[in-house]
Parts: C-alpha cells; sequence; structure tokens
C-alpha cells in the first residue's frame, strides 16, 4: 500500500523504499545550492521494511557543477554516510529529516578558474578592499589600501603562485607576486604559510613596499578562509587532507550533518 500511495510500485517489493529516498534526497539536496549541473543520490535500505523505522543503510550523495551562497563554485561534492536514522513520516512528505546527527565521508574539488573566480564575491571582496591597519596605512599616507586583481595558479606539492596589485589609494600601483604553501589547520581552516616573495618584476623603487604589502596579503589571506564561514546550514565540513593536482585543490575530511539544510 506505501509504495502505491508515493508511486513506486516495484513487482518484486525490494526497492521501493531505495526509489522513493532516492527521489525526496535528490530533491531535498538539489536545493541545498545556488546551481547544480549534477546532484546523483544514492540511497541503501534493504530490506526496504526497514525504512518504516526509518532506518536506512547509507546515503551517498555526490554532486558536480555546484556552485554555494551564488559566488563560490565547487567542481565536485561527494559524501557517504554509514547507517542513519531519518524521519519517515518527513519521506512521505517529500522532505528528508534526520532523527539524530550523523557524519559522512567527504571530498570537495574546487578548480583554478573557480577559485579565481571566488575572489570576485562580495564575501571576499570586503576583506581586500579599503583596509585601514596601521601597518598598511603607514605604506599609503593615511588611505585605506585595497588588494585587487588577485589571480592564482595551482602548484604540484600544495603550493600555489599568487599575483595581485594593492592600490595605495594615492595613485600608486604596487604589483605583488609570490609563491606560497597551502595547507590545513584545526581541521576547518586553510592556513596559507611560507611564502615566497618574487621581486623580480617589481620597480626597484618599488620592491620594499612590494615585500611588505606581499607579507600584509599573506595575513589576510591566512585568515580568511575558515570553513565555518561557508558552511551550509546544519553541516559542518572538517578536513583531513589537502592537495594540489593539476588545476584542482582537493579536499578530504568528513562533515558533520547536524540537520540536512534547507537551502544554500
Amino acid at each position: 500500500m506505501l509504495g502505491g500511495l508515493t508511486g513506486f510500485t516495484d513487482p518484486k517489493g525490494s526497492d521501493w523504499g531505495e526509489r522513493m529516498l532516492n527521489t525526496v534526497a535528490s530533491q531535498t539536496i538539489r536545493h541545498l545550492f545556488s546551481m547544480s549541473e549534477s546532484v546523483e543520490v544514492f540511497v541503501r535500505c534493504y530490506p526496504s521494511s526497514k525504512l518504516l523505522q526509518g532506518s536506512i543503510d547509507s546515503f551517498k550523495m555526490s554532486g558536480r557543477g555546484l556552485v554555494i551562497r551564488k559566488d563560490f563554485a565547487v567542481e565536485e561534492m561527494t559524501f557517504e554516510t554509514d547507517a542513519v536514522a531519518i524521519d519517515f513520516s518527513s519521506v512521505l512528505s517529500g522532505k528528508l529529516t534526520l532523527k539524530q546527527p550523523t557524519q559522512a565521508v567527504a571530498q570537495v574539488i574546487l578548480s583554478e578558474a573557480g577559485i579565481n573566480e571566488a575572489f570576485k564575491a562580495e564575501l571576499v571582496k570586503k576583506r581586500l578592499l579599503n583596509l585601514s591597519e596601521p601597518t598598511l596605512i603607514a605604506i599609503s599616507g593615511g588611505e585605506p589600501v585595497s588588494f585587487t586583481e588577485v589571480q592564482i595558479q595551482l602548484l604540484p606539492g600544495n603550493q600555489l603562485h599568487l599575483v595581485a596589485k594593492a592600490d595605495l589609494n594615492n595613485g600608486q600601483l604596487i604589483p605583488l607576486s609570490m609563491t606560497i604553501g597551502v595547507g590545513i589547520e584545526r581541521r576547518r581552516r586553510i592556513s596559507f604559510k611560507d611564502p615566497k616573495i618574487e621581486l623580480e618584476q617589481v620597480p626597484e623603487l618599488q620592491r620594499e613596499i612590494s615585500q611588505t604589502l606581499s607579507m600584509a596579503l599573506v595575513e589576510i589571506l591566512d585568515n580568511m578562509v575558515d570553513l565555518d564561514r561557508f558552511d551550509l546550514d546544519g553541516v559542518k565540513m572538517r578536513l583531513n587532507r589537502l592537495e594540489t593536482e593539476g588545476q584542482r585543490l582537493i579536499f578530504s575530511g568528513y562533515a558533520e550533518i547536524e540537520r540536512i539544510p534547507r537551502s544554500s
């Protein structure tokens, strides 16, 4: 009867629960993202009668071409749980609600192009423009300083090359160029460390200022990427590993899922 009510009548009666959950979960997960190229959900629940007690064996989501909060592109994202307890009545109403928090193994892949686009997002720009820290305005003669035209290139060995301009708001644009190591701190923060400042292409009269401003930019970046600022409602990412691979930055870790989020 339940299979008929939900529109999933299977002659074998063996997978109606999985099919129903896959449909409901896919619809729910898609709404977490501002945009998505594809989102696939695989729920395993055997025998299907376990669903009546709100018990499923595993839950896996695989997404491609995702956008979080309208500005942050994710090339690929996957997460997979073990057994999960859900509210069966919520499934019948087309929603997915957890009875208790769970954890999922997670992987997130960012592209070099997506990272560079993220530097144009308002959430990022407001931390790079019109800065009035004492060390900066001492260089500019009291004017706020902005870091613009930030571009990164991913390099092997968890390194990246970064170029930018520092606008001193007094008619001067100071070129910045450096190679930086990227890593993980406290499982939730992306760290930028061991910068190697490159001054060969900087005019000689600007090299000392470029060196100082480059170090200031590294410090800003090092304090910027805290995953708690980018979490989906009800989901916290924790990272165990980071690596650069070609034009991709790959994070692996786990997600603490308190509840299924409503939307991105």
